[in-house]
């Protein structure tokens, strides 16, 4: 294993204070609990925060702003956070507007979560939660109670964020997420394994002339593993997994995101979103709004995602809003 890294148990930790430390004129840090949050935190707003393992930047931690997380409270790497840290959090959070926690759809996070609700509720915290479970690729997994949240976190947090910027209510952010919930679907093919810092070794091994078709974000194992195809085989098989699972019709406006999985040069990662603005076109889906690069990554995974969103008004409204975050991913 080569990382740069110093003592492994403490790379989460030391992670998180480098990004406090480029930004420490927007964000504050409370290190016990691995919580980032906005240094110029509302209270006039309902607070939004995530917070799901580690190891998937810039997914969470790195999106804490205006316009999109207030605060985030990340678990180590591939490992929901503690209850403790959820419940600190939202008590950093808390104000008459209310406390929506968005929760990515893993065993381990739903847990830790719910205990730290109920703590938090038996203070008179209100909460609102949005459970986000865009992965197509199989309906129970290992770690996971249905299908597992991916990249398409990215647009919950987006959307519920510029409405909670411009004062909508914790019952109506909490419609809006599941809404946007229903009209995302995401599946992702990985190349290759990928190094947990603590672990040092992969967490799962795949031959050099296979792929891992539907791999979850923790290396869970997909649909298949099949032998290695072009790059528009490919992209057919996972446009066609996610196209058939809603309704669409021609003329449908989406966004489309092909996201790397932190070991995939972007030059491949354009060629994909190439192959899936192709199925789109074919499809008769105006594509109205693209992001490509790293957005929900494995550590130094190699292989990419690809989420598409059925959009409304409503929805492409919010995404264009204005948001400030350390990195510039929306």
């Amino acid at each position: 294993m080569k990382k740069f890294m110093n003592d492994p148990a403490n790379f989460v930790k030391e992670m998180i204070e480098g990004v406090y430390l480029a930004n420490k004129d927007k964000l504050k840090w409370a290190p016990e609990y691995n919580i980032l949050y906005r240094a110029d935190l509302p209270k006039d707003k309902v607070a939004i925060m995530q917070g799901s393992g580690s190891g998937h930047e810039p997914a969470h931690i790195m999106c804490v702003g205006k316009g999109f997380l207030d605060a985030a409270c990340p678990g180590n790497i591939f490992a929901a956070p503690p209850m403790d840290y959820v419940y600190e959090c939202t008590k950093i959070l808390k104000n008459d507007k209310g406390v929506l926690h968005l929760i990515n759809n893993y065993q381990g996070d739903r847990m830790a979560w719910d205990m730290a609700r109920e703590m938090a509720e038996a203070e008179g915290i209100k909460i609102g939660v949005v459970i986000i479970d865009d992965d197509v690729s199989v309906n129970n997994s290992t770690y996971t109670v249905g299908r597992r949240g991916v990249a398409g976190n990215f647009f919950v947090i987006k959307a519920v964020g510029a409405a909670a910027e411009k004062g909508a209510s914790l019952e109506e952010l909490v419609e809006l997420g599941k809404k946007v919930v229903g009209r995302t679907r995401s599946m992702g093919i990985a190349l290759s394994s990928c190094i947990p810092p603590a672990k040092g070794t992969p967490i799962f091994e795949i031959g050099p002339d296979e792929i891992e078709v539907g791999i979850g974000i923790h290396g869970e194992p997909g649909r298949r593993r099949e032998k290695i195809k072009s790059a528009k085989d490919i992209t057919e098989d996972v446009f066609t997994a996610i196209y058939n699972d809603i309704p669409y019709e021609r003329g449908d406006k989406v966004a489309v995101m092909v996201n790397g999985l932190g070991g995939t040069p972007i030059s491949e990662l354009y060629l994909l979103y190439r192959e899936a603005a192709k199925k789109c076109e074919e499809k008769g889906l105006n594509i109205v709004k693209n992001y490509v690069g790293n957005y929900c990554t494995s550590l130094e995974m190699a292989g990419f995602s690809l989420t598409l969103v059925k959009l409304d008004n409503e929805i492409e409204t919010l995404l264009n809003a204005p948001a400030e975050i350390p990195i510039r991913v929306f």
